[in-house]
Parts: C-alpha cells; sequence; structure tokens
C-alpha cells in the first residue's frame, strides 16, 4: 500500500522538476507607456494674419467720420424742429395786437375784448370816477398805486380782466366800490382796478396799448 502511495506522487513531482530556471534578470518590472494617436486641429488656415495695418485704421477713420456726419445731421434736425415750434404761427401773429374803436363804447360803459387769449376790461370813465379814482388814500390801498401810474388817459382804464387771486374774470360794475368784483372768492376791485378788499394780492394788471387817429382808436399789445 505504501508503495502505491509512493507511485502515485512520483509522477505529480516530476513535471516541474524538470522545468529549467528562469534567472531573475529576465523579468521586467517597468512600465510601458501608450503612445496616443489623437491629432490635435490645426486652426492655422483658417486665421488671417492682417498683413497691412494701414487698411484697418483707414477703415476705424472712415467709421468714425461717418459716425461723426449721422451724429451731426441729426443734431441739425433736432434744433431746427425745435425752432420751428417755437416759431409764432400766423393765427398768433394777428392776435399779438387788436385794434378797438373808441367811439363805439359810451361814457360810463365797459367794453370786453379778447387779446391773446385773455379779456380785457376797457371803461370809459366819468368826470366824478376819475375824481372818485384820485381821491383815494394811498395808506387804504393793499397794493398802492395812484391812478394817474393807470391810465394815459384818465377817460380811459384798459386793464387786463383777470383777478390777481387764482385768475376768474371778475364781473363789471359790480362790488363793494363801484369797480369790479370776483366771485370765485370776493375780491373787490375800484373804479381804477386797485384791490381793495378780498385775497387778492394785487391790483388788476394794466396791459401794453396806445392810442391812435387822435385817440378815437386804441390798439392794445
Amino acid at each position: 500500500m505504501l508503495s502505491l502511495r509512493n507511485s502515485m506522487r512520483a509522477p505529480l513531482r516530476s513535471p516541474f522538476r524538470n522545468l529549467p530556471k528562469i534567472p531573475s534578470r529576465f523579468i521586467s518590472s517597468s512600465s510601458i507607456t501608450a503612445k496616443s494617436t489623437y491629432r490635435t486641429p490645426d486652426f492655422g488656415e483658417c486665421i488671417q494674419e492682417d498683413r497691412n495695418p494701414d487698411k484697418s485704421r483707414t477703415f476705424a477713420y472712415f467709421m468714425v467720420g461717418s459716425l461723426g456726419l449721422l451724429s451731426s445731421a441729426g443734431a441739425k434736425s433736432t434744433v431746427e424742429t425745435f425752432v420751428s415750434s417755437m416759431s409764432a404761427s400766423a393765427d398768433i401773429l394777428a392776435m399779438a395786437k387788436v385794434e378797438v374803436s373808441l367811439a363805439a363804447i359810451p361814457e360810463g360803459k365797459n367794453v370786453v375784448v379778447k387779446w391773446q387769449g385773455k379779456p380785457v376790461f376797457i371803461r370809459h370813465r366819468t368826470d366824478s370816477e376819475i375824481q372818485e379814482a384820485n381821491s383815494v388814500d394811498m395808506s387804504a390801498l393793499k397794493d398802492p398805486q395812484q391812478d394817474s401810474d393807470r391810465v394815459k388817459d384818465p377817460k380811459w382804464l384798459v386793464m387786463l380782466g383777470i383777478c390777481t387771486h387764482l385768475g376768474c374774470v371778475p364781473i363789471g360794475e359790480a362790488g363793494d366800490f363801484g369797480g369790479w368784483f370776483c366771485p370765485c372768492h370776493g375780491s373787490h376791485y375800484d373804479i381804477s382796478g386797485r384791490i381793495r378788499k378780498g385775497p387778492a394780492p394785487l391790483n388788476l394788471e394794466i396791459p401794453a396799448y396806445e392810442f391812435e387817429d387822435d385817440e378815437s382808436k386804441l390798439i392794445v399789445g
């Protein structure tokens, strides 16, 4: 039995014993570097080098000059539009002056004319009204002013018919002083158009006017 076991082990050991021994110097542990086969694309052919710098500079000057011309043209158009919008139209020029025939206004009566969109009061005063206007004590007035400073001819009183409080139109031959009364807030003006009572701070305004044809015609404006 023992000899049988030994005979079975012998064939298993003999193949390994007969293998040649390989020296250790033939075994290498160095790593192997793989070489990449990817090729980086070259865009050099697509890029054109600027070989003429003067050409680029000339183009830049051309663009700057063109923008300057366009800006100048736009500014000129804007200025012309602004100036034309400010210039007076024919209708406005026609309303710059208003002629009034004084012969049509009886003594002791008022006439209202329109001048530049504003009412103008024209009063043909009587002798008693002129005397009353000149007899007023200046210390009693809110806006002291002599009657002679408000008229060119004592018989004719010319005023803007706009209350100096909030711009309402006063009523003629009314109020506590026989002149004009503003119903909006109760301002009273005398026969010279001076404020005598109420919230209005100033006298009725005197517009620019002049007489023509021996004072038979009044030009307002």
